[in-house]
């Protein structure tokens, strides 16, 4: 199916819902909504034209919100919301000040979310960072999803406020968030998250408390668990790692190796196409950096 004509069926489903939403079918648009968020996220990874999801995903985001307007206390909706938010701050927003606030805005989202489903994490903001650790000990399985997305905003948050050295005081928190988010997952945590914590763990540089061998051993687990298809997750590993050791052989390596790849993976198509993207920009800008 072309863009062209997806687009008239996404309008026609955004008109469905908001009529939901509008009318007194409560139970309807709750359970439809928890769904809606899972299912937009899995719709969006699938797609291999990252311009369509530039073009699309403004309008999935006002729809949350209105969701959430109805339903203010709905995790699974504030889950999706953030995650939206999050993710087009990070991946498709070029101006900073854009950036910045709507990383924001997906941090408040994830947090209403966690404090919807576990009460001690209402006040993280404020908290230092032994008393931030110390409520991470009530943390369960129940909660990893949420932590997850929490986990992720914070990232992208953080990613985007990097040049404010009081949102970079909060780095050893976002470490703590992953590591727990990984105990209280097991084997079925997302693969993502050591993804995350190797762009945690390299924000810094090592003179700064950086810890790029870690980071390493984090970016090379996300890789084998997915059977080196994520191919965002070898980018970062470039950019966070090997750049940032000026390893040009490994660059290449792994460059050549995203260039080379397959992007067509389930719940990857779209980070794998972003990722080969990028990929070409590093090998042209190779030779001026090393």
């Amino acid at each position: 199916m072309s863009p062209e004509t997806q687009k008239p069926q996404v309008l026609a489903l955004l008109i469905l819902l908001t009529v939901l939403a509008t009318s007194g079918c409560s139970i309807v648009v709750e359970k439809a909504t928890d769904s809606f968020g899972t299912n937009l996220t899995s719709a969006i990874l699938n797609q291999d034209d990252p311009e369509l999801v530039r073009d699309g995903m403004p309008a999935y985001i006002l729809l949350m919100d209105s969701l959430d307007e109805g339903n203010p206390d709905n995790p699974p909706t504030l889950s999706a919301a953030a995650n939206l938010y999050a993710s087009y701050g990070a991946v498709f927003v070029d101006d900073e000040l854009r950036a910045k606030r709507l990383t924001s805005r997906a941090r408040d989202y994830a947090l209403r979310a966690m404090c919807n489903t576990y009460t001690d994490s209402c006040d993280w903001r404020q908290l230092n960072y032994d008393d931030f650790v110390a409520t991470l000990d009530g943390l369960t399985e129940k909660h990893a999803e949420t932590v997850y997305i929490y986990g992720f905003a914070t990232l992208a948050y953080l990613r985007a406020h990097s040049s404010d050295w009081n949102s970079m005081a909060e780095l050893p928190q976002a470490e703590a968030l992953m590591k727990r988010y990984l105990e209280i997952s097991g084997e079925s945590a997302n693969a993502s998250a050591h993804t995350y914590l190797g762009v945690i763990l390299t924000i810094l540089p090592p003179a700064l408390g950086g810890k790029p061998e870690e980071a390493r051993t984090h970016f090379e687990k996300a890789i084998a668990l997915s059977g080196g298809r994520d191919l965002g997750a070898k980018i970062e590993f470039v950019k966070s790692y090997a750049k940032l050791l000026y390893d040009q052989e490994l660059h290449d390596q792994i460059v050549n190796e995203v260039l080379d790849a397959d992007p067509k993976a389930d719940r990857l198509t779209l980070t794998n196409v972003l990722a080969q993207e990028e990929a070409l920009r590093l090998r042209a800008e190779a030779s001026d950096y090393f």
